[in-house]
């Protein structure tokens, strides 16, 4: 199965495992899975650490490339089918970030991995 991480869970897979819910960390764990992380993550990340919102993270944003690539997760460009599908959720939720993964899970007709049901108002399947 392929699952789109949210930044949320990503953040927490990396430095905070036991934050995750109990099928989230199996979901990951499991080596028949894809791992996605859209590029709106570490955007998000670079952006939060940038303006002190992510105390904590600094190293994850420094070496982003290097710990995708030791978890096994797979990346996850921006495109701009992703990009217009975003622009044009009707659902009201006003972070960028979360659009832009939810667009990209509903392309991809994939369920993402988060503990925010904030999603839920987008129409994707969410884990957690």
């Amino acid at each position: 199965m392929k699952v789109l991480l949210d930044t949320c869970a990503l953040i927490w897979a990396t430095l905070s495992p036991s934050s995750l819910s109990r099928e989230a960390r199996e979901t990951i764990a499991d080596e028949g899975n894809v791992i996605l992380v859209s590029a709106a993550s570490a955007w998000e990340i670079a952006t939060k650490v940038r303006l002190g919102k992510l105390p904590g993270a600094e190293k994850l944003e420094r070496d982003y490339l290097d710990v995708m690539q030791d978890a096994g997760y797979t990346l996850l460009d921006l495109d701009s089918a992703s990009a217009l599908r975003a622009g044009r959720l009707v659902a009201e939720h006003r972070d960028p970030f979360d659009r832009m993964i939810a667009a990209q899970a509903l392309g991809q007709d994939i369920p993402i991995l988060s503990p925010d049901p904030q999603l839920d108002k987008f129409g994707v399947r969410r884990i957690w």
